[in-house]
């Protein structure tokens, strides 16, 4: 199988946006713990916020451009994309943050 659609900027950007999310989370919570946040969010959040929402265009584009033309891999590469945002959410679920 082939990768090359992985090496391009809208197949590896959206995963690294996620894991730098879930960085985010995971720094925050060793840092700060988990128990519950103030009132005012905080830069983490607004950090982990921006991230995930920043995202979505980049691998909608990615669905948009390469789906039609190589179906197998492309949604190979958006499961992968959608399983990091799973795993970048899952904390902030599960915690409550």
């Amino acid at each position: 199988m082939s990768y090359a659609l992985f090496r391009r900027p809208s197949g590896y950007v959206p995963i690294l946006m996620s894991l730098a999310a879930l960085s985010v989370v995971v720094v925050y919570a060793s840092v700060h713990g988990i128990a519950r946040p103030a009132a005012d969010e905080g830069v983490a959040a607004h950090l982990w916020q921006l991230l995930m929402a920043g995202q979505a265009p980049v691998a909608a584009w990615f669905a948009v451009r390469w789906l039609p033309k190589e179906p197998r891999q492309s949604a190979l590469i958006l499961v992968m994309q959608a399983g990091a945002a799973l795993a970048a959410m899952a904390p902030v679920w599960y915690f409550h943050l």
